[in-house]
């Protein structure tokens, strides 16, 4: 582990700009029964430039070869998929040695040539020994057409917008969360620095993580810059709705609208008929399955406690839904970028909307995996719930330093759970309810004792 642990923070302290997904691409390198590999993402996540970073300090040389617009290199893929044929021609196209092992060979915007994608299969089968990763936006892999995605025969990991610890690491703070990797959220240690992370947090809550954003503040600390930053992305994704939809545009575009607005209502369950009046989910569904695929959007369905497996027993007609970046989030809902600091009216709304989404978002960067959250009845609702160790895990989101919770204290009568989680401004233990910081919510799995250390030392 600690071999593993000096090879991370070697690369932590290398680049400026720091990804989960890099220990996951050294796992695939090193793996007996490697595969072509796609890393998916949305637009904009960072996929090519860690994709190079990454060849470059694992490997002898890389060829990059860009299918966009690239007609000379989409030409190659035509007359037939002999691989030898193709390398050999990839090699005089490129300029450069291709080895087994030794050269990195990204194929990136694959979804541009579908005749490549289907080549993944053969490089499988035929030339195994040959290193193969692909970048490519979720919206343009899921459509790539005529020809069949290669299933089974590709490894496959999927980026987002960067983290809060990313980010964190970007700004300069890499021996901080080298020790809060290290320590529980308890622990006096950090305490020192809660003003600072707090900063952080708050800037992060602003700025979000689509890397060309994170970069801007990092680089010239304007946000006006990262606010023109963001709203580009948002129009380029709008952009692909009619590029790559199979769906109505307007259908996307109707729902991809109204996630800020219904997640800022008391009542935060995904309503269609507040997508368009009169809509039914019937009409609505598929473009919201869309925009699920294309990684935009999270779904987060209902479901029982009492029931296990959650994914097994969950409500699929009761969902909130969440944007995959809150940067993204508080651009789309015209909120300035001083709301995080302000005390306006009807702002805390705002504010418990992002906080909450920000929570999620880190969740499913830590676990892999989206959770569920709890309803009942309409009295009351507990934010998340996750299943860990066999059990069911409510976790409430609180934007201050409050920590009192109606609904979870009704969870906590109605299912007498082992452990129940409240992530706000605060740390500590209340009998089996355990704080913790919102900065620290990479963190959560360290709160449960029995899987607590090995999901820390899984991270790093």
């Amino acid at each position: 582990m600690w071999a593993r642990q000096n090879i991370i923070y070697a690369y932590i302290y290398t680049y400026d700009v720091y990804r989960l997904a890099y220990e996951d691409l050294l796992s695939w390198k090193n793996s007996r029964h490697r595969k072509p590999l796609i890393l998916e993402g949305v637009r904009q996540c960072g996929k090519t430039f860690l994709l190079k970073e990454f060849g470059n300090a694992n490997y002898d040389n890389v060829v990059y070869l860009n299918f966009e617009g690239n007609d000379e290199l989409i030409e190659i893929f035509r007359p037939n998929l002999d691989v030898g044929r193709i390398l050999s021609q990839l090699a005089i196209l490129s300029r450069e040695k291709i080895e087994p092992g030794k050269t990195l060979i990204i194929f990136d915007e694959i979804q541009f040539c579908s005749r490549a994608l289907t080549s993944l299969k053969y490089f499988y089968e035929n030339a195994p020994e040959y290193h193969i990763a692909c970048a490519g936006s979720l919206l343009g892999v899921l459509m790539s057409r005529p020809y069949s995605f290669p299933v089974g025969k590709v490894d496959r990991i999927r980026m987002g917008p960067m983290s809060f610890k990313e980010f964190l690491m970007a700004n300069g703070e890499g021996e901080l969360v080298k020790e809060m990797d290290a320590r529980l959220p308890t622990d006096p240690f950090i305490k020192p620095f809660t003003s600072r992370l707090e900063f952080h947090l708050s800037m992060f809550l602003t700025i979000g993580g689509m890397p060309a954003a994170v970069m801007a503040w990092v680089e010239n600390r304007d946000i006006n810059e990262v606010d023109s930053v963001i709203d580009n992305i948002i129009k380029d994704y709008e952009k692909d709705f009619a590029k790559h939809a199979t769906e109505s545009v307007q259908k996307l575009t109707l729902i991809w609208n109204s996630v800020p607005e219904q997640l800022t209502k008391e009542n935060k369950k995904f309503m269609f008929g507040h997508v368009k009046t009169g809509a039914r989910a019937r009409d609505l569904e598929d473009a919201l399955e869309w925009l699920i695929d294309a990684g935009l959007i999270h779904k987060v369905k209902s479901a029982d406690p009492s029931r296990l497996p959650l994914p097994l027993f969950a409500d699929s007609t009761h969902f909130k839904i969440y944007l995959a970046d809150v940067g993204i989030f508080r651009r789309m809902a015209g909120l300035d970028s001083t709301f995080e600091f302000g005390n306006a009216e009807g702002l805390e709304q705002f504010k418990g909307a992002i906080v909450e989404n920000y929570v999620l978002n880190e969740m499913i960067c830590s676990n892999k995996e989206v959770p569920f959250y709890w309803r009942s009845d309409g009295r009351a609702e507990v934010d998340f719930v996750i299943q860990y160790g066999g059990k069911a895990i409510p976790v409430e989101v609180k934007s201050g330093h409050r920590t009192d919770s109606k609904s979870l204290n009704e969870y906590l009568r109605k299912f007498d759970p082992e452990t129940a989680v409240i992530i706000s401004m605060a740390a500590g233990e209340d009998g089996i309810i355990k704080k913790m910081p919102l900065y620290w919510a990479w963190r959560m799995q360290a709160l449960f004792p029995k899987a607590g250390a090995k999901a820390a030392s899984d991270r790093i």
